[in-house]
């Protein structure tokens, strides 16, 4: 029960995000189907988003590599904190591995998962990746019925997600010295660099841990 408790308000999150990623798949000219075969194989939330245009576009492949390094490399941090050592079976850490995203580091991180067994991390993981496969499917086929002007406002319900993710982890783990200096970094490469924000204020951030980090064995 305390498995779904977590994760059953993300998974139905993940109801109209999916939805809206199925509905640009095939706005962008591409088969419904490859709205669950994004979801499934990429299972990369921002990354499938981006995909979508670059596959639409059919961008060399040195450009969607280093897209796909830029924007999940922040999966690395995650896996820093990840209760991996809990899940049990070589198959078993593969699959978490693969399937760790924004909201199962959020959920496997928090408090109540604290105790959790091998199975209740790989029954949450694989019930938020069905979610979305399955989201990201019912939207493809919903897509090819409705107009275009239906995507309106669809594009920002990521955004939405990722930042009620961010409020409650901060519930978790109030630490107004990281809040202030992702936002200064946030805003900073906005002004800077509004065209490649997301990169450089990845970057800056990054530095700023490394320095803190520093600093605090010093």
């Amino acid at each position: 029960m305390s498995v779904l408790r977590a994760t059953a308000p993300i998974g139905l999150a993940f109801l109209p995000l999916g939805m809206a990623l199925g509905f640009l798949v095939v706005h962008a000219g591409l088969a419904w189907w490859w709205a669950p075969v994004f979801a499934a194989v990429i299972y990369a939330g921002s990354l499938e988003f981006l995909m979508v245009g670059l596959a639409a576009a059919a961008a060399p492949v040195a450009a969607v590599a280093l897209t796909t390094l830029i924007v999940n490399s922040r999966h690395v941090f995650y896996a820093l904190s990840f209760p991996l050592h809990r899940v049990r079976g070589p198959v078993a850490k593969a699959y978490s591995t693969y399937v760790l995203s924004d909201e199962a580091f959020a959920v496997g991180v928090s408090p109540e998962a604290a105790t959790w067994t091998s199975r209740q991390l790989l029954g949450m993981q694989g019930g938020l990746h069905l979610a979305w496969t399955a989201s990201a499917g019912l939207g493809g086929l919903l897509g090819e019925a409705l107009p275009i002007e239906k995507l309106a406002g669809l594009e920002f319900a990521l955004t939405a997600l990722f930042i009620v993710l961010a409020i409650e982890a901060y519930r978790q783990h109030p630490d107004r010295r990281t809040a202030s200096a992702a936002a200064a970094c946030a805003v900073g490469a906005w002004l800077l660099a509004p065209q490649q924000m997301l990169l450089w204020a990845f970057a800056a951030f990054t530095v700023l841990l490394l320095v803190r980090m520093r600093c605090s064995r010093a």
